[in-house]
């Protein structure tokens, strides 16, 4: 394992270095892009989706340097643990509010799988399928890599696909759902309907979505500056559009059809591993500019890392204040 996490930074220097100057200004200009939104721009949910897809499309080769592959940070459950061990605990917990009656029999829906290393997971716990559904070509390329590598391509599934969209799957097709800070914070309000009522279409009568996803917490208050500002700094760097209360996801999720089985707050917090990366980031940070003075690194890596850094640092001071909650769980069945 040591050497696949050392291989994958590896591959990851490696793509930062090679990227095309279209995807370094696409990431540039996708980063600046959610600075306007929280400047109060109105923007579009297809320019909005477009960001997304053009920020990650960097970001998770940059996260994949600091063993972020999966691109979320768990609850510090096991504090012997690191973030991996940690990520490994909070999905087996997640698996198993899914309730599935016959796991091995199953056929599961990862909602914004990133490079499917969850997927992978969730279906190594039941002996089932997973079908991975994310926006990002370069992380389902990756997904699909790393399902033949593991020999798993028969009960590995990923499709590149707009969660703004209707999913494209068939209704009644999964015995559960599951996200991992990957579906709501790309909502406004006003279409939190639409994607719940799809979720609940493709579910199984029965079935359970369940969920460890970024939300405010219900001591958020807009009109509170300090709390107005740690959010401007640090949701750029979660690149997320939108910030939506527990109650707002859940109500949708409700007028969908489902009904609610557990809203509650992360069981622990998620700052003391911000924090182990933060530190990480400012020892790369030293590497990355004696890179860029002999001209291996670009510069706007070490900028790059420096926005990292600070909305690290917001995102820490947030989840102290307990104003927003990386780990929100969610449980609802159909």
């Amino acid at each position: 394992m040591n050497w696949y996490r050392i291989k994958t930074s590896l591959v990851g220097i490696k793509r930062l270095i090679t990227l095309s100057d279209e995807d370094k200004q696409g990431c540039i200009n996708a980063y600046k892009f959610f600075q306007r939104m929280q400047d109060g721009e109105e923007t579009s949910t297809e320019d909005e989706t477009k960001a997304v897809a053009d920020y990650y499309k960097v970001l998770n080769n940059l996260l994949s340097v600091f063993d972020l592959e999966k691109l979320y940070i768990p609850p510090q459950i096991d504090d012997s643990q690191g973030l991996y061990g940690n990520q490994l605990l909070v999905e087996k917990t997640v698996f198993e509010e899914l309730n599935l009656n016959k796991p091995e029999e199953s056929h599961l829906l990862d909602m914004g799988c990133g490079r499917g290393r969850i997927a992978h997971h969730f279906a190594t716990l039941s002996g089932g399928q997973v079908s991975g559904y994310n926006i990002d070509p370069n992380q389902i390329e990756s997904a699909i890599d790393w399902a033949v590598e593991t020999n798993m391509s028969d009960r590995l599934h990923f499709t590149e696909g707009n969660h703004h969209d209707p999913l494209d799957f068939e209704s009644a097709s999964f015995d559960g759902c599951f996200s991992f800070q990957a579906v709501w914070p790309f909502f406004k309000k006003n279409e939190l309907d639409d994607h719940a009522r799809e979720m609940y279409r493709v579910l199984k009568p029965g079935a359970r979505y369940a969920c460890s996803e970024y939300l405010l917490s219900p001591y958020f208050d807009w009109n509170n500056q300090e709390h107005a500002t740690l959010h401007k700094t640090y949701l750029p760097t979660l690149a997320a559009t939108q910030s939506m209360y527990p109650a707002d996801v859940c109500a949708a999720l409700e007028r969908a059809g489902f009904k609610i089985l557990v809203s509650a707050p992360s069981k622990s917090e998620a700052w003391p591993i911000c924090e182990q990366k933060r530190d990480l980031i400012l020892l790369v940070r030293r590497v990355v500019r004696a890179l860029e003075a002999i001209r291996i690194m670009p510069a706007w890596v070490e900028e790059s890392l420096d926005l990292l850094q600070k909305g690290g640092q917001a995102w820490t001071d947030a989840e102290k204040a307990k104003i927003a909650d990386l780990n929100w769980r969610i449980v609802a069945e159909k």
